[in-house]
């Protein structure tokens, strides 16, 4: 049995006449969706396959599928004759459009056999002379098609080999997706080998030495006083080992035995590209550094040489590692090459890409790609020295000029985190400054309205692919533009609390067992009740000094306090003056040296109510109960002369005296949460939950470690922070949990909410809601109206409701809360430009409807992992 092997991503040509079992081949070893026949799109275009005059058509749409299918990564098999050279032409061309590999598989199949399966098919009826000319074709075409470009060619010359095949898919050698890491990311070496061990040294890494003490391996061994370190760290090298440094034989010598070890991998950069045609005798110009190299190369015994003629030859151009999460590249790579293989790819792997301009220093300008670079996976590469890396859109130059006394440049990841050894001198010369002007470029702060207008399909960490239509962002867009403070203070707009669902215990609408069931069918048993504060959701930015809003997010100021929305709850003169108050809590607290951060996000409540809905209160809640105290004491009176005088109208005089008792409860209910505030006076803060600091995202924390860090800003600053009290529960205590409702509710409080104590947590069915609110009745007359118990109301709002969805169900017009918006503070928390940043917040402001609330929901800057 022959095996045929194929690379996973890649256009599969098939190749043979009329009647050689194409469609039956392709049948058997490829998926439905993944063939592309010639015959059903002349039936798409005609309603008959065998309608030749269709054919022009019928392969203008092959080729549109075709080119959709390549360009979203997807393995393509034509089924079609392709026996003349110019129908292989055009597959070659697209193949090379998209950067995967042309792979032909050729039928060959016995004139007689095709012609006597032609003869048994009554659609087939085209006579012995059409498959003969095909066969001529085919035969005059078998030499050349490797010429026409095929990486892979087949033949199979019988029916029994045809049958006895089989067909494995091999990933291709840049395809490191299952490596996750953890990975330490050096820039260019450039010879200088006592730099590169001293940074291996520092990250880690034990060196092993040969008899004459040269380094030849590194092993990672763990950094002290770091801590706890994963195992198994390695190091990947984007490439210029060489050339222009003191020592490129050593760095060949250590790089080669750790790559031989699999403690390294590597990328070839232009450097050793020309260094290898040098050593092969080609003719190139020795410049750059390459006569040096050549010069220490010369001194090495043949046998080394030769080991590095092999080892450069083997280097692929780039890795696509950690699910496609992280690509390394000498020189950068565009999103749509990431994972591809060609000629073309190769060359802006080594040599990136010019404006086809030169620069005054006689150099060829490079095209800033990373300005417009939107993709998913972080890029790391070298090739362009620059000063000191910098982020731009998820990519990092870790080219930090050591040959010409700058710096050697790692990139642990996925930390994040730079470590840098300085140059022991300057061995080269640079032909400029490293940092000088480039080519014109969008600057990373710039929002295009491209970036937020238009139908979008982001990614996101907890709900992978969502699509955004373009009028849900159009929407969004001019709320924001209308209504929220500046994009870059909006790190977080959170959603809307889901309650539990609708409770079949008499007398009540809402009760903490329906949220404690809920919780057990999903397999979360540890919970955590918390207080829920009658006040306005805010989200608190606050920075450790006046400089750093500046120099971290863009934007003058101490930072911000906006409502859900992203509505600021003061002017510029309370909010400052707020976050200062704030700031000297967290100060007292040591949250800022504790969390090594220059500022914190805060997930809070603003108390009261009326600080941010006084105008709704007097318009909306105030006017309703001031309406019905003043018209229904009136009504009642009136009702209680007509009984008086004998009218039969007593059921009407009941009904009118429980609304007067409903609306005098009513008025008692939304003035709880009401207090007067002058200024600042009056104005409390009631955080849960660290949502983000410099450098870390907590949403993983467990809600104790949240509400220890509130307790201590409760205890630093008593007069401005107000506790927010708790009861943790399990499978033994829900009665507890239960009484502690009702003792909050019976108090005047509006009940509380119901969380898994492990905050977010995974089950089988995917994220568990990150909250329940559980609301008492007193309180849900404000929501339901004043005579909402009233049984005819009553018994209709009873009615029964689906339990509230999972984190992965489709979206409906309950918002999903709490996790699903922590990207954008991942993403700010690790630096990520604000470009990336600012282009996604439109999305995040909606309006209530559902499809709204799908935007809300996500938090939007979740897509950019």
């Amino acid at each position: 049995m022959e095996r045929i092997t194929i690379p996973a991503l890649s256009l599969v040509v098939l190749v043979g006449v009329s009647g050689s079992g194409k469609s039956s081949f392709a049948r058997k070893h490829f998926l439905g969706t993944e063939v592309i026949s010639s015959d059903f799109c002349r039936g798409l275009v005609s309603d008959d396959e065998n309608d030749q005059a269709a054919s022009k058509d019928a392969f203008e749409v092959l080729h549109f599928i075709a080119a959709k299918r390549l360009a979203a990564g997807r393995l393509t098999v034509i089924d079609a004759t392709n026996v003349q050279p110019e129908a292989r032409k055009q597959l070659v061309a697209l193949a090379r459009e998209y950067d995967v590999l042309p792979v032909a598989i050729v039928l060959d199949v016995p004139e007689r056999v095709a012609v006597d399966r032609n003869a048994l098919r009554p659609d087939r009826q085209f006579g012995a002379h059409v498959v003969q000319r095909q066969r001529q074709q085919l035969r005059r075409g078998l030499r050349s098609l490797k010429r026409e470009g095929f990486r892979n060619v087949q033949v199979l010359g019988s029916v029994e080999e045809i049958d006895a095949v089989t067909i494995d898919r091999t990933r291709l050698f840049n395809d490191l997706t299952d490596q996750t890491g953890p990975f330490d990311i050096i820039g260019d070496i450039h010879g200088c080998r006592a730099e590169l061990e001293q940074l291996l040294t520092t990250l880690g890494y034990t060196l092993t030495r040969d008899p004459e003490g040269r380094a030849v391996d590194a092993t990672y061994a763990g950094r002290t006083g770091v801590g706890t370190e994963p195992a198994g760290r390695r190091v990947v090298f984007v490439g210029d080992l060489v050339d222009r440094g003191p020592d490129t034989p050593g760095v060949l010598r250590l790089v080669m035995g750790m790559v031989a070890s699999s403690n390294a991998y590597c990328v070839p950069g232009n450097h050793e590209d020309k260094l290898l045609r040098a050593l092969r005798g080609k003719k190139v110009k020795v410049s750059h550094g390459l006569a040096e190299s050549l010069e220490q190369l010369a001194a090495e015994p043949e046998e080394f040489r030769a080991a590095v003629e092999t080892f450069i030859d083997g280097l692929i151009s780039h890795y696509v590692f950690d699910r496609g999460n992280l690509v390394v590249s000498h020189a950068g790579l565009v999103e749509r090459m990431h994972g591809r293989t060609s000629g073309r790819v190769r060359a802006f792997c080594l040599y990136g890409e010019t404006t086809g301009e030169t620069d005054e220093y006689g150099l060829p300008m490079r095209y800033p790609w990373a300005n417009d670079y939107r993709g998913r996976a972080m890029v790391v590469y070298g090739h362009t020295p620059t000063p000191v890396p910098e982020w731009i859109n998820n990519t990092i130059c870790l080219d930090t000029g050591c040959v010409f006394g700058g710096s050697l440049t790692a990139l642990r990841y996925p930390d994040r985190e730079l470590v840098s050894v300085d140059a022991f001198e300057q061995y080269y010369e640079p032909a400029k400054p490293l940092q000088v002007a480039t080519a014109p470029g969008r600057a990373p702060d710039v929002l295009d309205i491209t970036d937020v207008t238009g139908r979008r399909v982001i990614e996101t960490a907890t709900h992978g692919r969502l699509s955004i239509r373009a009028e849900q962002a159009g929407s969004a867009l001019e709320v924001m533009s209308r209504f929220a403070i500046d994009p870059r203070f909006l790190l977080y707009l959170p959603p809307t609390m889901s309650p539990v669902a609708t409770s079949p215990i008499p007398g009540v609408l809402e009760h903490p067992t329906q949220a404690f069931e809920a919780y057990k069918s999903d397999g979360v048993t540890e919970l955590v009740c918390e207080e829920k504060h009658m006040g306005s959701r805010a989200v608190v930015l606050v920075t450790r000094d006046d400089d750093v809003a500046e120099k971290r997010f863009g934007l003058a100021g101490r930072g911000a306090v906006h409502t859900r929305t992203g509505r600021s709850f003061f002017d510029t003169a309370l909010t400052d003056e707020l976050l200062l108050r704030l700031r000297a809590v967290a100060e007292a607290a040591g949250l800022f040296e504790e969390l090594d951060t220059s500022w914190l996000l805060l997930d809070a409540e603003l108390l009261p109510w009326s600080a941010k809905a006084i105008e709704l209160l007097k318009n909306q809640y105030a006017a309703v109960g001031a309406a019905a105290r003043t018209a229904l004491p009136a009504a009642t009176a009136g009702l209680e002369s007509a009984v008086a005088a004998g009218l039969d109208v007593g059921d009407l005089l009941a009904r009118t005296q429980q609304r007067t008792a409903n609306a005098d409860l009513f008025s008692a209910a939304y003035r709880r949460y009401c207090w007067p505030t002058e200024g600042l006076d009056g104005v409390r803060i009631a955080p849960f939950q660290v949502l983000a600091s410099e450098g870390a995202t907590y949403e993983e924390k467990p809600h104790a470690w949240h509400l220890s860090i509130a307790d201590r800003l409760v205890a630093a600053g008593p007069t401005l922070i107000t506790p927010t009290r708790r009861l943790f529960v399990d499978l033994d205590s829900w009665d507890a949990g239960t009484a502690w409702w009702e003792e909050l509710t019976a108090a005047g409080g509006e009940g509380m909410v119901v969380k898994p104590a492990a905050n977010l947590i995974r089950t089988k069915k995917g994220l568990a809601q990150p909250g329940l609110k559980v609301r008492g009745q007193e309180y849900l007359r404000i929501i339901y109206g004043p005579d909402y118990t009233e049984p005819a109301n009553f018994d209709r709002l009873r009615q029964p409701k689906p339990r509230p969805q999972t984190l992965n169900g489709p979206p409906r017009i309950r918002p999903r809360p709490g996790v699903p918006g922590t990207g954008r503070p991942r993403r700010t928390a690790v630096a990520h430009p604000r470009m990336r940043l600012l282009s996604f917040g439109p999305g995040v402001r909606t309006s209530r409807p559902a499809p709204l609330d799908r935007i809300r929901q996500t938090n939007f800057a979740d897509a950019w992992r």
